[in-house]
């Protein structure tokens, strides 16, 4: 009995938190889909810790499990959108956790007449659940190296770990039939602790205190906020981040003057080695100084400009769009053409007609400068 009343503890704390996060987004009225998949998360883990706590009634479950199983499902959605910049929510992502919820309701309610169909059905749906679960440890360690923000990424390892493994938990257990997530059996407990800790991490993600930044280093340059210590955290912090306004002056000119960005396959830390600075210093000046969340984004700012002028000038009319982007630092057509058209709003090729049809030579369109 003391070890249920510690797992219904942590389970209680964990919920009380899930619901604090929930309030405090609505309470900020986000709409944005990283807020909404946060809120469902939220709500997802408060039903998860509730539905597989000791003493909650089995005879539940054929309803209660397949909303269970199809949260790897919306995990894999919210890591998406949390850890890629440029993820974008279709109708297709919900379709997905509408398909898992079916799923899991026939496989709960062909059990009684069907037990062996239903039970491979369930190991089928286990498979589904494992596959996301890879899906989204996957989504983490393939943005991982570009990600400027050193809060999630000092977040986004144990949120995902804690989350994955609490996945395949359950998952494994399907396989082998042993009732891991019933209440009171032994991996109740840690389930409660990994929820309580997954809980904390998202509390303090979420509550922590805002960056504001400085456009880009050379409108930090030209307002003389690089004349000092550039300060980036809230006024309200009681910790502050200073950016060495030097640092920020010779990363300008490597991108400006010496335009280091047309390397191929340039990567943070070899710019921090021709910098001759800690990586992390690097990537705290880009995220805090420049507003930067990505850093192929703060490197393609750089590139489309390039492109931009090569294509607005006349005398390389005839210059293929791909020789044009690879001059750039672009590897490949695609990645070019995407950049291009979210940076301006239309095709490379659209652009340059549209630049040269003008006697004058004047742009076609005013870049987004969105800082990713």
């Amino acid at each position: 009995m003391g070890l249920t009343a510690i797992d219904l503890g942590f389970r209680g704390a964990a919920s009380g938190v899930f619901l604090l996060i929930a309030l405090v987004a609505l309470q900020r009225r986000a709409t944005n889909q990283n807020a909404l998949l946060g809120i469902a998360m939220c709500a997802g883990g408060m039903f998860y810790a509730i539905v597989t706590a000791p003493f909650f009634p089995k005879a539940s479950w054929w309803w209660t499990m397949p909303i269970v199983s199809s949260l790897a499902a919306l995990f894999w959605l919210w890591a998406r959108a949390a850890f890629d910049d440029d993820f974008v929510l279709r109708r297709w992502h919900g379709a997905v956790w509408l398909a898992v919820v079916a799923w899991g309701f026939a496989v709960s309610l062909a059990w009684p007449q069907w037990p062996a169909l239903a039970k491979s059905g369930g190991k089928a749906l286990t498979l589904v659940v494992l596959g996301l679960a890879l899906a989204a440890a996957i989504q983490t360690v393939k943005t991982w190296h570009v990600d400027l923000v050193m809060r999630r990424r000092r977040l986004r390892l144990a949120v995902l770990t804690i989350n994955v493994v609490t996945i395949g938990l359950v998952a494994v257990a399907a396989f082998a039939d042993i009732p891991v997530a019933a209440p009171g059996a032994s991996g109740s407990l840690p389930t409660a602790l990994s929820l309580f800790v997954m809980s904390m991490l998202a509390a303090l993600g979420l509550l922590s205190p805002p960056v504001v930044a400085v456009g880009d280093a050379t409108a930090a340059i030209a307002s003389g906020e690089a004349e000092r210590p550039t300060r980036v955290a809230d006024r309200a912090a009681a910790e502050r981040v200073e950016i060495d306004p030097i640092l920020l002056r010779r990363l300008d000119h490597l991108m400006t003057v010496e335009r280091t960005y047309r390397q191929e396959g340039l990567a943070i830390g070899a710019l921090a080695a021709r910098l001759d600075v800690p990586e992390h210093r690097l990537r705290q000046a880009i995220n805090e100084g420049l507003g930067y969340r990505n850093f192929n984004v703060f490197l393609n700012r750089y590139r489309i400009e390039d492109a931009r002028l090569a294509l607005s000038d006349a005398t390389q009319g005839e210059v293929p769009v791909l020789t044009i982007a690879m001059d750039a630092g672009f590897q490949s057509i695609g990645p070019f053409n995407r950049a291009f058209k979210a940076e301006t709003g239309v095709t490379p090729t659209e652009f340059r007609r549209e630049a040269l049809s003008r006697p004058d030579g004047a742009d076609v369109s005013e870049p987004r400068r969105e800082m990713g």
